[in-house]
């Protein structure tokens, strides 16, 4: 655990240069001032809720920091990180942070269609699918292609109940080997049930809890155990 934790800050000071292109790419969508229309089908966000939302203010309130999107790809790259699901496109910077670092291909789920236009033509999309629609029914279809999962981001719905849909639907696909990451667990009441739930599984081995999202473990040398990590 102890090596684990070290070595997420190694990876990040090691990475400190790189991938700044996509940061580049934050700067451009922060000083936007495009609005467009946003269909949410989850909890929405807590800071813009309106239908008509401006570029720049969905990327400052509903994207992944720098920092956690390099903590997505390190423990992206534990794995052999061949299929990747990521549900929540949002913008498409954390789709392309973990595109740096998976050898086969991502699968990115985004159900607002002009969010997800933003998403596909800020950047190259090299290895990343972006699939569009309700994530609860594109997220099956998925599955029935591919053989595992080797890596998860849940940061979509942001509630109790699409977030354990989506754990069960994919639980199918995940081997030993496999994590998968939750954003914003602590977000509210709902996201809290689910983590707490979900970490309880007796299939869940370890779990890391930073707070803004938490990392869970198929596959462990420690007995099960909850971690709260400062980061």
């Amino acid at each position: 655990m102890y090596n684990i934790y070290k070595e997420l800050f190694n990876f990040i000071s090691e990475r400190k240069n790189s991938d700044l292109d996509i940061e580049g790419i934050r700067q451009l969508l922060l000083n936007s001032e495009k609005t467009i229309k946003v269909e949410d089908y989850g909890a929405g966000s807590k800071k813009v809720n309106t239908q008509i939302r401006r570029i720049s203010d969905i990327t400052r309130y509903s994207t992944s920091s720098r920092k956690f999107a390099q903590l997505y790809q390190y423990f992206c790259s534990l794995t052999p990180a061949e299929t990747v699901l990521e549900l929540g496109t949002c913008m498409g910077l954390t789709s392309r942070y973990l595109s740096r670092i998976t050898s086969g291909t991502i699968y990115s789920l985004e159900g607002s269609a002009e969010i997800l236009s933003i998403a596909k033509r800020s950047a190259e999309i090299g290895n990343i699918n972006f699939i569009q629609g309700r994530i609860s029914e594109s997220l099956s279809e998925i599955l029935l292609k591919v053989d595992k999962v080797d890596f998860t981001l849940i940061d979509a719905n942001h509630t109790y109940s699409g977030t354990m849909d989506a754990f069960n639907q994919i639980k199918e696909k995940l081997r030993s080997s496999s994590i998968l990451a939750i954003g914003d667990i602590h977000w509210s009441t709902e996201m809290e049930k689910a983590w707490k739930e979900i970490i309880h599984k007796e299939d869940v081995k370890l779990s890391l809890d930073f707070f803004e999202c938490g990392i869970i473990f198929f596959d462990a040398p420690v007995p099960k155990d909850n971690y709260v990590l400062g980061f």
